[in-house]
């Protein structure tokens, strides 16, 4: 270090002992000073204190007297108790009460003491000596002395810690309650009863009837209300004004700010003064629009269910638990010969009806012990059989009505069974018949179930193949009779038979002898009654001779054109044949109704309508068969056909009830092809979806896509729809499709039969009560 350097630091640290001792010095003058201040406050405190000694006794809040810089000089007995401090236990200061938050606060408001020589109704949180946090107010002033200097501070402090807690406690209530006011699924209003004006409102009713709170400022109550319902409502708010009634209920219209009516139940209270004055109606509002909507539906539902009942075609008898008759119908009545109105039969007991009808039943004895037999297992029971003595046979079904386990009534069912029951007796004979007639005609059969073991041959069978049926069930098939490739062949075909493919195929065996035969075979996959393959049926030709008379094939041939010529010309013999009675029937009714127009009553009306019913079917059966016969005989000529008119011209002629439209959704093409088989193709699905459509709007859509080789077309509906599970069925047994078949059973065989003319094919995709899409194709040129 250089002697500068040195020098330098040498001055600086004179300069700070010179310093030192100047402060020094002043420290010492302020100390004098202060001592002087502190003993003349001394004495100006000593001469106050005398003064005050009277009011800490008397006074009910804390007071305390503090110096300029916060120190406690002086507390009465509620002081404290308030802060938990005893200035005789030790001095404090009040900042060391001041909770940590309101130190700012506090800072400021005694910087305004000090200035202003008071302040009032200053509210703050301490926090006391056992550290409790307390609220307080304080109104405090400056103490002055002789020469009007300030030399201490005294405050009273009143403890409101409790009033506060309530008003926090009031307030979040309040809190609450507008939330709950606001929140509420119910409208809620408030309105003055001098002024018929809404104060309050809350946003569920805003919502209910469309209006903001500005709105509802200038709304009176019962402008609100339809004006069919306002005269009731004003008559029990008077009710409710005058006192005769403390609150009223009301199911009543409200007209919302779009105009639509609002159904709402809306109960009122009279809210009162202390002084038991109605000064306010509170409303409450409930939205039962979709009730009452759905009120309505209900017993419109009943009506029509009431209706439906009355006109069933089975005979309806209801019975309350003491056997009384509550409800009956028209078919009753008829099946048991009863000469009265349904409705006369209400309240009767059923026990006396009972032994006045049971002469009408060959078993009159026991015919009232079996319906109390019924009743009292309290079981339902379906379809009993009773003859009557005029030969009917009803049917009697019984359903006790249950509530909560209890009885609460007896449904009664009769059906009279007698056509049915001789239509059995009928088919079981029938079907005795064509048992023995399997059995022994002159074509095998057999019976497969999935696993390809026989389960039943018949008497031909047996003979063709040497077998006996026991030596066969049970065993499969194509283990005995082939071998090698034949098997194979065997086991494919089977295979199809499993996927629903039905087929006819050639194929060498060995009968038990060993000899070489050659069978036809033609199998079909075997459904059960929901439609699941269970098996396969075969049918066995044994063309052993056939092949050994192969030589003659084109004879037969020949033979077989000339018969489906000669089939085909009768089928045009028998159209018209046919035809003609039915038409010169159908215009002897025309005339017959023409001219006793006013003499037939409703029934012989019907009738007649029914007659031209059954030979317009009549006639289509006739058709269709015509037309089932014509597909693909001789040669037809091919000319150039716009889709487009051909389906407007059908729009034009099929019956499309009105709440039924039928739409083209692209331009269709025009196709090579015979018109007359096309219209048929378009008219077949046309008429199905306009059949089959339950919709209260129906849309048919008609539309076509195109592909390298075909026009793709399709006909979409909106109906009844089809279940998946019957997909398969329907083009396994194309010709008999399920419910979405016309009444001859062969409409949609020839269609399959025109498309497979064009070299189409049909698919269809549909989803129960959404509706169906069926598809096709026809090759192009």
């Amino acid at each position: 270090m250089s002697q500068e350097q040195i020098e330098i630091l040498q001055r600086a640290l004179k300069r700070e002992r010179a310093a030192r001792k100047a402060a020094e010095r002043i420290l010492e003058n302020k100390s004098r000073e202060l001592y002087s201040i502190s003993k003349q406050l001394k004495e100006h405190l000593e001469e106050k204190t005398n003064t005050l000694n009277s009011v800490f006794k008397n006074i009910n809040d804390a007071y305390l007297v503090m110096d300029l810089f916060g120190n406690v000089l002086k507390m009465n007995d509620v002081a404290i108790e308030l802060f938990g401090f005893d200035i005789k236990d030790g001095e404090f200061n009040v900042s060391e009460l001041v909770y940590k938050e309101d130190i700012e606060y506090t800072a400021n408001a005694f910087k305004d003491l000090y200035e202003k020589g008071f302040f009032k109704d200053y509210t703050a949180r301490i926090v006391d000596n056992n550290n409790n946090l307390k609220w307080i107010e304080v109104n405090s002033s400056i103490i002055y002395d002789k020469e009007n200097k300030p030399i201490a501070a005294q405050g009273i402090i009143r403890d409101i810690t409790e009033w506060v807690t309530m008003k926090e406690l009031l307030e979040e209530q309040k809190n609450q309650l507008s939330i709950i006011i606001n929140n509420s699924p119910i409208g809620i209003t408030l309105s003055k009863v001098s002024e018929n004006g809404v104060l309050l409102v809350n946003n569920s009713l805003m919502s209910m009837l469309g209006y903001n709170a500005e709105d509802f400022a200038h709304i009176k109550v019962n402008s609100l209300t339809h004006p069919d319902d306002v005269e009731k409502s004003i008559h029990l708010s008077e009710k409710l004004n005058t006192g005769e009634i403390n609150t009223f209920n009301l199911e009543k219209r409200y007209l919302k700010k779009n105009g639509e009516i609002l159904w709402a139940k809306t109960t009122v209270t009279a809210v009162k003064d202390k002084n038991n004055v109605i000064k306010y109606h509170l409303a409450t509002i409930e939205d039962i629009h979709k009730e009452i909507l759905d009120k309505e539906k209900l017993i419109e539902s009943e009506n029509r269910l009431s209706a439906l009942v009355l006109n069933l075609n089975s005979g309806i008898v209801l019975e309350d638990e003491n056997r009384k008759i509550v409800l009956s119908n028209t078919k009753f009545c008829e099946l048991l010969n009863v000469d009265a109105n349904p409705n006369d039969l209400i309240g009767m007991d059923c026990r006396l009806a009972a032994e006045q009808n049971k002469l009408l039943f060959k078993s009159a004895s026991t015919f009232v012990q079996r319906m109390d037999e019924i009743v009292a297992n309290k079981e339902a029971v379906f379809n009993e059989e009773l003859e009557m003595i005029d030969g009917k046979t009803l049917s009697r079904s019984y359903t006790p009505v249950m509530v909560d386990n209890n009885v609460k009534g007896y449904l009664w069912k009769f059906n009279d069974i007698t056509l049915e029951k001789n239509y059995k007796i009928s088919l079981e004979a029938q079907k005795t018949k064509y048992g023995s007639i399997i059995a022994n005609m002159n074509i095998g059969l057999i019976e497969l179930n999935n696993d390809g073991e026989i389960l039943m041959i018949n008497q031909s069978f047996s003979r063709i193949s040497g077998y006996e049926e026991s030596e066969l069930t049970g065993k499969v098939g194509a283990d005995f009779f082939t071998e090698g490739s034949e098997k194979e062949k065997l086991l494919k075909e089977r295979e199809k038979r499993l996927n629903g493919n039905p087929g006819s195929f050639e194929i060498k065996v060995k009968d038990k002898k060993g000899n070489t035969k050659y069978w036809m075979l033609s199998a079909a996959s075997n459904f059960n009654l929901v439609g699941d393959i269970i098996g396969t049926i075969v049918i066995i030709y044994d063309i052993t001779e056939i092949k050994k008379l192969q030589e003659q094939k084109e004879i037969i041939l020949k033979e077989l054109k000339e018969k489906n010529e000669e089939l085909y010309e009768y089928a045009h013999i028998v159209s018209h044949d046919l035809k003609s009675p039915l038409r010169s029937i159908e215009a002897l009714i025309s005339w017959i109704k023409t001219d006793n127009q006013e003499k037939f009553d409703d029934m012989t009306n019907q009738n007649f309508e029914l007659i031209g019913s059954t030979l317009e079917t009549m006639e289509t059966l006739i058709s269709n068969v015509l037309e089932y016969s014509s597909i693909g005989a001789g040669e037809t000529e091919f000319v150039d056909v716009d889709l487009n008119g051909l389906v407007e011209e059908l729009k034009n002629f099929l019956y499309i009830p009105s709440n039924i439209s039928i739409n083209i959704k692209n331009t269709l093409p025009v196709v090579l092809g015979d018109k007359t088989k096309l219209q048929q193709v378009f008219q077949n699905f046309m008429s199905n979806a306009i059949k089959f459509c339950d919709k209260e709007v129906g849309v048919i859509e008609v539309g076509s896509t195109e592909t390298e080789e075909h026009h793709q077309f399709y006909i979409k509906d909106n109906g009844i729809g089809i279940e998946k599970k019957y997909f398969d069925k329907i083009f396994k047994v194309f010709h008999s499709l399920n419910k979405r078949e016309d009444s001859t059973g062969i409409g949609l065989s020839i269609i399959k039969k025109i498309i497979d003319l064009y070299g189409g094919k049909i698919w269809l995709e549909s989803e129960p009560n959404v509706g169906t899409t069926f598809y096709f194709t026809l090759k192009k040129n």
